[in-house]
């Protein structure tokens, strides 16, 4: 079972939430909140194996929460939800780490996507992919030849960015687990990023 907490100012909606992922069979909601303070609250409480927060909360948001979470759980999961399509909310949630970004009408994307980001990939809503080129073009661009990334690298590169897991990557290139894992370390320090968000960050500021 994936260990979740939600996070949503709007009651009903927290308890819609967790009537829909609880219904999956393979999700247990460990517990609930409607601010960001209790989101960070419940995560270090709980340590759920996904956080799905709102973005907009009152006076805070879910991108507040995310990055005091962050700051004191580095390798912490967490699933963005929101009705508002906005460039700058998507460009932030991108820098700091982040695993997904869903709207919140497409309900039936949100179970596959926690089911996805507790496995290792990062998931975003189709109205968000169809924008991501546009919006980090907008941010500060690395230039991929200062990084000299050899042919392995580049090839492996392209397929976080399509969001592949290191089972899925090893079998699509014919190599090890481990080798994927060396080359993904090997990427982390050479592009100077924290995690494979920010590497598929690159690949589409870079090869789009």
């Amino acid at each position: 079972m994936i260990r979740v907490a939600v996070v949503d100012d709007d009651c009903l909606v927290t308890e819609s939430l967790k009537t829909i992922l609880e219904a999956s069979g393979e999700i247990i909601v460990v517990g609930t909140g409607n601010s960001a303070p209790e989101a960070v609250a419940l995560f270090l409480k709980e340590r759920p194996d996904v956080l799905l927060t709102d973005i907009r909360m009152g006076e805070s948001t879910g991108i507040q929460a995310a990055k005091e979470i962050l700051q004191q759980v580095p390798d912490a999961v967490i699933l963005l939800l929101t009705t508002f399509s906005d460039d700058e909310y998507i460009r932030e949630a991108l820098s700091l780490g982040v695993k997904g970004y869903l709207i919140k009408q497409n309900l039936s994307a949100i179970v596959p996507a926690i089911k996805a980001v507790n496995s290792g990939q990062s998931v975003f809503g189709t109205e968000i992919v169809g924008k991501l080129t546009e919006i980090l073009q907008n941010g500060p661009a690395k230039k991929v030849h200062d990084y000299q990334l050899s042919d392995r690298e580049e090839a492996i590169l392209l397929e976080v960015a399509h969001g592949k897991n290191n089972k899925e990557i090893a079998e699509a290139l014919f190599l090890s687990e481990g080798t994927v894992r060396n080359y993904l370390s090997q990427l982390l320090e050479k592009l100077e990023v924290r995690d494979r968000t920010q590497l598929a960050i690159f690949y589409y500021q870079e090869y789009q």
